[in-house]
């Protein structure tokens, strides 16, 4: 079988600091690649996500973007959209709009705009629309149940929200109860149930911390199935949060912090900014990456 050799990076996402966030490797100029092979190559890499680079079918957008789990391509996830911004500007990419990018994907075409609030810069994508199905009582009830002796705060009513990447999205009291949850046992076979009757991937549960802390919510992702795996830092399930919390009348404010990846032994910080209070206006997902690896990789 021929080859040919890309660039490649591997960048660490939501974190300034390498090994703090989320891991994603990029594959440059991915034209040509089949779907098997694209597939092959993020089982190869095992790493969360695997983002392949090549140009744009819609003249509006400057890169497409495809995205693959080990298992599956996903339309959308929100740190490989800020990961693969990162690794085409550190690469030397001049954006068509000083400041802005237009990422084309499985979901169609998604906009980031450049952040000045960290060192060297961030970037942040506009959370994609989604669409947001409250659970019912039963459905409730047996959350509830699972998520014991953690306390579901129903002032904040649990979802299931999708934006490409569903998610059920739940608030309990505080941060601590969040950090201190266990899901084990029949807590995890019930909320296994749970999670696909209602169609997401997973759970993201998050709650607020006492003023003054690092962050106004801490945030913890699990994706239920065979075995629990505790997703670092998630773009997409922050999207979910900041896109329920408006749609609850429940917004911190013009702008907020989440810290997840805490019980993993991350430090994944992830800015929240509503561009106004209207419904329809930007909800702005950001984060800072660094770029941990970068060289050649043979496809």
């Amino acid at each position: 079988m021929s080859s040919r050799t890309v660039q490649f990076k591997q960048v660490d996402v939501f974190t300034p600091v390498p090994f703090k966030g989320n891991p994603l490797a990029v594959i440059f100029d991915a034209e040509g690649l089949t779907t098997q092979r694209m597939q092959e190559i993020a089982r190869w890499t095992n790493l969360s996500e695997t983002a392949f680079l090549m140009p744009p079918t819609n003249p509006r957008a400057d890169y497409r973007v495809r995205i693959f789990t080990t298992a599956v391509e996903l339309p959308f996830a929100g740190h490989p959209t800020l990961g693969s911004a990162h690794a085409l500007i550190d690469a030397g990419y001049t954006p068509k709009t000083p400041g802005r990018l237009v990422q084309e994907c499985g979901i169609g075409l998604v906009t980031l705009a450049e952040r000045g609030n960290v060192d060297g810069g961030e970037w942040a994508f506009a959370a994609p629309p989604a669409a947001i199905a409250p659970l019912s009582d039963a459905q409730s009830e047996r959350l509830a149940a699972a998520l014991a002796p953690a306390v579901i705060d129903f002032s904040a009513p649990p979802a299931a929200v999708d934006n490409g990447a569903p998610w059920l999205v739940v608030r309990v009291e505080d941060a601590a109860q969040c950090l201190a949850m266990s899901l084990r046992g029949a807590a995890r076979e019930s909320l296994a149930t749970l999670v696909a009757d209602v169609g997401t991937h997973g759970i993201a549960v998050y709650g607020p911390h006492e003023a003054g802390e690092p962050a106004t919510f801490e945030l913890r992702v699990i994706l239920l199935g065979a075995e629990n795996i505790e997703d670092p830092v998630t773009g997409s399930a922050n999207a979910a949060l900041a896109t329920l919390l408006r749609a609850q009348d429940q917004r911190p404010g013009q702008s907020f912090t989440v810290r997840q990846g805490t019980a993993l032994g991350r430090e994944g910080r992830v800015s929240i900014e509503y561009d106004d209070a209207g419904d329809g206006a930007p909800i702005w997902i950001g984060g800072a990456s660094v770029t941990v690896i970068d060289g050649t990789f043979r496809i």
